[in-house]
């Protein structure tokens, strides 16, 4: 037991390793924004390289797995991607910035999916659920990370050498938490590599679009924040890196506490209540004008999706024919959604304004809202929504998009 829980700690950390790495950079993107000269519409492209080298790369994580074997691959992977992270701000020019943010995000996506696949193993040998636990532990990665953020800005430190101090700190850690991780299964060396790509099937075609519009609105707000306190509520550097920072942390707080909510509510009326209080955060976006206020919309919008896409992930796995057919489905769709998501913001801000831009967000939150019924287990009973079928169906998931606040 004592080895097991040394293996435990060891992903754990790999995964506050990651959620450092998503969370430095987009700190800094309001900085590659000012420091590059993009355009709203340029900067939503940029955006939209990460979700695709990520969609891209995934595929590929269970063939490499099942040759280098699950813990090596971890190892090699949460490396490379800490090597990655400061390679968009070193991009000499902006057309550079496109296939640094698409290796970013197939190293993001990649070393994702051989974590969690890492994690089940180590939940199964501890016969208890830490899939949850490990993906607030994302979550406190990504808050350290902006916290560091606004520091950097506070003092007045370049992004470039933010981040290439941050990669080589993270880089030392992942390596001393790579030593501890758990040695492959007896089994593994035989077993099947999984399928690569599942479409989603009829009866999970519901529930794929409330997670449709659940990571739109969470993808969105997270890329977009930071910008859009500083062009529309003339907010610091500081103030833009705060943003990130709150919404990362209400989602984080959220999804702690969510279970609860969950097991007394239902999952139908947990995101009724949350698209309801995410469109109300976006519609105080739309009208704010100052930093604080747009603070305030950005918690309601956090807190009001941050059990969204683990709920999605469970009813699907009820629903499908197995937990991994229907988890597979809902995430073609909620990946789609991550690669719409950032592009559509920044061409909406283009086109019309910025407040035009959070509009859509709300619009995307109201109808998750209006559409959540479809979580309604079959059996009409929604005791399975709780802890354990959120981490059955996260276990098959990865995080949202690299640039993102909370998996």
């Amino acid at each position: 037991m004592t080895r097991h829980l040394t293996h435990h700690r060891a992903i754990a950390l790999v995964f506050a390793v990651h959620g450092a790495v998503a969370g430095t950079l987009t700190t800094c993107i309001p900085w590659l924004s000012s420091h590059y000269h993009l355009s709203p519409g340029l900067l939503g492209m940029v955006l939209f390289c990460p979700p695709v080298g990520a969609f891209v790369a995934m595929p590929m994580a269970s063939r490499l797995a099942h040759r280098l074997g699950g813990r090596r691959t971890v190892r090699l992977l949460i490396a490379l991607w800490c090597v990655l992270l400061p390679l968009p701000v070193l991009a000499p020019s902006p057309p550079f910035l496109f296939g640094a943010f698409l290796l970013f995000g197939a190293g993001a996506g990649i070393s994702d999916v051989v974590m969690n696949a890492h994690a089940v193993s180590v939940e199964h040998r501890l016969g208890r659920s830490i899939i949850s636990g490990l993906h607030g532990l994302w979550c406190v990665g990504s808050l350290l990370a902006g916290g560091l953020g606004i520091l950097a800005a506070h003092y007045r430190i370049g992004a470039r050498p933010h981040l290439l101090a941050t990669a080589a700190l993270l880089l030392a850690v992942a390596l001393v938490a790579g030593r501890g991780l758990a040695p492959d299964g007896t089994s593994a060396a035989g077993a099947p590599a999984p399928r690569r790509f599942s479409l989603p099937t009829r009866a999970i075609l519901g529930i794929g679009v409330v997670g449709f519009f659940g990571t739109f609105t969470e993808g969105a707000s997270t890329n977009w924040a930071g910008v859009y306190v500083t062009k529309v509520a003339g907010a610091g550097p500081g103030g833009a890196a705060l943003a990130f920072t709150l919404f990362a942390s209400c989602m984080a707080a959220t999804r702690l506490l969510g279970d609860r909510f969950v097991r007394r509510f239902g999952a139908v009326a947990v995101v009724r209540a949350g698209g309801g209080l995410a469109a109300a955060g976006g519609a105080v976006m739309v009208s704010a004008r100052t930093p604080w206020l747009c603070m305030v919309g950005l918690a309601m919008i956090g807190i009001g999706i941050a059990v969204v896409v683990p709920l999605v992930f469970a009813a699907a796995g009820r629903t499908g024919a197995s937990a991994g057919e229907g988890v597979a489905g809902v995430a073609t769709i909620t990946y789609l959604s991550g690669l719409i998501a950032p592009a559509a913001t920044g061409w909406t801000a283009g086109a019309f304004s910025y407040p035009a831009a959070f509009g859509l967000v709300t619009v995307m939150a109201a109808l998750m809202a209006l559409l959540a019924g479809a979580l309604r287990p079959r059996s009409g009973a929604e005791a399975g929504t709780g802890a354990g079928g959120t981490v059955a169906a996260r276990s098959a998931n990865s995080e949202a998009p690299p640039v993102a606040a909370c998996p």
